[in-house]
């Protein structure tokens, strides 16, 4: 009985200090990492248990998993070892608006209902126009009247401002603590101190939707903020944007708000401003700041992609949960610049379907030649052997059938080929067969 009494306490001391040990490994493994520069930003954590509720870092290294997983291959040539920014990490949502189970979990417009207003065209957003900028015709309209939270689209009128009061593109601007969005939460990699020309700004909140440099942008206009939103709603009101009202420069509030039809006036305004088209349609750019190289990319993908087809002048995209995902652009389709706005799409992938649907609509309906929207693109190397192998066995299913229906004796004095052939679809019937599986299975962008 003792020897059973001592083997069982020696085995329990034992496992106790194989505990204690494992324990204290990852205490002795936290005091030998590096201590991790902070920077003075206040932020509120996301409640538990809710899907991309990750706590949100005022800036993020070159170990944030977002980084990491986006990989060095997206870099532009002669910029090796740069940090790649996800082309919308500055349009993310983390407010109580957005991951609380008590808040608004739609956006106004489709807690309204306005997306599931009837449509030719099926079309995802709740809000949207195409306007002929060379005649001023409305080739279409969806609730272009419907006052709604425009988001990001804002930057397109604060930028303007900027450009028309003149002021240097090189005067250096530093961001502050005031610049730190606390209300979304949103993601930036401009850290406070970084130091940046009004000219990098203006590219960075234009092309990336960058909120910190666009409220540095606010902040260094003359007057200040105040002065500045007054100076947007007073150009507002000039341009004949009777329904918008705007009370930020970045569209972080849902306070911005406007008008399909408000918001291609203001397209056909900046794009007056050769700067201002030139620096929102920027595929990429490498930022060296503070000693770092940022790797930021387009957040309108029509833009990065050469491959969609798209010759786009100027653009803005935008999202805050209350608006939904919005784009506006001018864009040179057959030879026409057409102003399009579309506003509380549920999904970055939406938008831009309902962009395609729009265009292909405009051309169908006014008889214009357009690659994009009269010719589908042939199909991909995996769906031409898929419509292959279906033509392969529907041509043994003939010959069987006929092999079947021929007498024996007569079946030697035929040819496989002649059965075939009374059989065969023509070549004009295979190459439609094909046209129509391509533009079914047509790859989405």
């Amino acid at each position: 009985m003792r020897t059973a009494r001592k083997r069982n306490f020696g085995l329990a001391v034992l496992l106790a200090a194989l505990v204690a040990a494992g324990a204290l490994v990852p205490l002795a493994w936290q005091q030998r990492q590096p201590a991790q520069p902070k920077e003075t930003v206040t932020t509120i954590p996301t409640p538990a248990g809710v899907a991309g509720s990750a706590t949100p870092g005022p800036a993020l290294g070159p170990q944030d998993p977002a980084v990491a997983s986006a990989g060095q291959a997206t870099a532009e040539p002669g910029t090796p070892g740069a940090e790649v920014v996800p082309a919308e990490e500055a349009e993310t949502d983390r407010s109580n608006n957005a991951v609380s189970p008590s808040g608004p979990t739609l956006s106004f417009g489709r807690a309204a209902g306005l997306h599931l207003t009837p449509d030719p065209l099926r079309l995802n957003s709740s809000a949207a126009l195409v306007v002929n900028r060379d005649t001023g015709e409305v080739l279409v309209r969806k609730n272009d009247q419907a006052v709604l939270p425009v988001a990001s689209l804002t930057k397109l009128m604060s930028t303007l401002l900027v450009l028309e009061a003149r002021q240097p593109m090189d005067e250096v601007l530093t961001i502050t603590d005031e610049d730190v969005d606390r209300q979304r939460h949103s993601r930036s990699r401009l850290r406070v101190g970084t130091k940046l020309t009004r000219g990098e700004a203006l590219r960075l909140a234009l092309m990336s939707s960058e909120n910190r440099a666009a409220h540095a942008l606010g902040r260094a206009y003359p007057g200040g903020l105040p002065k500045m939103v007054e100076a947007m709603n007073a150009r507002a009101r000039q341009l004949g944007m009777v329904n918008t009202t705007y009370v930020d420069p970045t569209g972080l509030s849902n306070g911005n708000r406007s008008t399909a039809r408000d918001l291609a006036l203001l397209v056909g305004a900046a794009s007056k401003v050769p700067l201002l088209r030139e620096l929102s349609v920027d595929e990429s750019h490498a930022a060296a700041l503070g000693g770092r190289t940022l790797q930021y990319r387009n957040s309108n993908r029509l833009v990065r992609n050469d491959a969609a087809g798209w010759d786009i002048e100027l653009q803005k995209t935008g999202y805050i949960v209350e608006a939904g995902r919005c784009l506006t652009m001018l864009t040179n389709v057959a030879g026409h610049e057409l102003v399009m706005v579309m506003l509380d799409a549920d999904s970055d992938r939406s938008r831009l379907a309902d962009a395609q649907k729009l265009r292909r609509y405009v051309v169908a309906q006014n008889g214009w030649q357009d690659s994009l929207a009269v010719a589908k693109p042939r199909a991909e190397p995996r769906q031409r052997v898929a419509v292959a192998k279906k033509k392969t066995v529907a041509s043994a299913k003939r010959k069987t059938a006929v092999a079947r229906a021929e007498p024996k004796a007569g079946a030697k004095k035929r040819t496989a080929g002649t059965a075939v052939a009374k059989k065969a679809p023509s070549k004009k019937e295979g190459r439609v067969r094909e046209t129509f599986a391509s533009g079914k299975d047509e790859p989405k962008s």
